[in-house]
């Protein structure tokens, strides 16, 4: 299901049944259908539409929203092999714990509210009426080691942009993953009909912002003395890509 498309359900259980999936990640069918006190005959078959229309999917006997997002892709730099793919849910504590680690090194605020957003939440996709979140990881030996991250409001005055934000941790740096990780994001935001995405950056985090103007961002604004880190004041780098 590309998050594009709109959400018609075509009957409430159904609806309620996608909503529940959709807040909690991945849970157990039985479990749900006891939470929304639906019988056993209905529940079968709303699950089933909706797994037949590509809202929902079924994995190791647990129920998640399906947010149809390609393959997992390998590559290999030097001595180095790793893995780029759609995350899933049960990436959720591999990536938090490298937003935290990335964001200790160097300043990276956005990420730390994404950390903290997905941490509270306990769900890392989203596709609702609201608001649409994707990640992609990059993995070496099943270990996540740097993150991709779109957001996206389903407002209809915003629904052409997405913020995103990217990171890896530093003993992987120099073999691509950071590239390879945005050209997959980027990938995915041009195929969901977005026209333009956007995050923002302290300007003391210069090489972030030497990296996006590599891959053809462009600084759009600076706001003066935005932030306070460690007791100065520090401007925000407004970054775009039109796509």
């Amino acid at each position: 299901m590309g998050l594009s498309e709109p959400l018609e359900f075509g009957h409430e259980d159904r609806k309620r049944i996608y909503e529940y999936v959709e807040r909690q990640g991945t849970v157990d069918p039985e479990d749900v259908r006891e939470r929304l006190g639906i019988d056993s005959g209905g529940f079968r078959h709303h699950v089933a539409i909706l797994k037949r229309d590509g809202r929902l999917e079924e994995e190791r006997g647990t129920l998640r929203v399906t947010i149809d997002a390609g393959a997992e892709e390998e590559y290999v730099s030097e001595d180095l092999e790793f893995h780029i793919r759609p995350a899933r849910q049960e990436d959720l504590t591999g990536i938090v714990g490298a937003i935290r680690q990335v964001a200790t090194e160097k300043t990276y605020i956005e990420a730390e509210s994404v950390a903290d957003e997905i941490d509270h939440e306990e769900t890392l996709l989203r596709h609702n009426e609201l608001e649409s979140r994707m990640f992609f990881v990059a993995t070496v030996d099943d270990e996540v080691v740097g993150w991709v991250h779109l957001y996206a409001p389903e407002l209809e005055k915003l629904s052409h942009t997405a913020e995103l934000t990217v990171g890896v941790l530093e003993e992987y740096r120099g073999h691509g993953i950071g590239s390879h990780l945005l050209a997959r994001g980027l990938q995915w935001a041009g195929a969901n009909e977005y026209e333009k995405v956007y995050q923002s950056v302290p300007s003391t985090n210069e090489e972030a912002i030497a990296f996006l103007e590599e891959h053809d961002w462009e600084i759009e604004a600076v706001r003066e003395d935005h932030y306070k880190l460690e007791g100065r004041d520090v401007d925000e780098v407004m970054m775009a890509v039109e796509l």
